[in-house]
């Protein structure tokens, strides 16, 4: 009986809905690849953005640009990679918008130098 339960408890886990990397139906949030499209973004939209990280603004906060524009970026500690970057360096952001009261920023999830 205890295996028999603990069966219907780790069902839902295995199943293919569970696997599903996200809706992408009618209605479904496409992830924004510019700075431009994100400082138009909702709340919580995804991004992937390819640029430069130019200046440090403080603690965890950084000014993120790419060819169409530039917008503040949150990067904790354990984002970070291992290598040195630089002002000049490339590299790929993964997040989310973060749409405060007065301001809009990306919560970086992800960050890697692209090479």
């Amino acid at each position: 009986m205890k295996r028999f339960t603990l069966a219907l408890l780790l069902a839902p886990l295995f199943s293919t809905a569970a696997l599903a990397t996200g809706y992408t139906g009618p209605g479904a949030v496409t992830q924004v690849t510019t700075v431009a499209a994100a400082l138009e973004a909702a709340d919580d939209t995804p991004v992937l953005l390819q640029g430069q990280i130019v200046k440090r603004l403080q603690d965890e906060l950084y000014e993120f640009k790419d060819a169409s524009g530039t917008i503040t970026v949150e990067i904790d500690d354990e984002h970070w990679p291992a290598q040195a970057i630089s002002e000049t360096a490339t590299v790929k952001i993964t997040g989310e918008v973060d749409l405060d009261l007065t301001s809009r920023e990306i919560d970086v999830e992800h960050l890697e130098l692209v090479k």
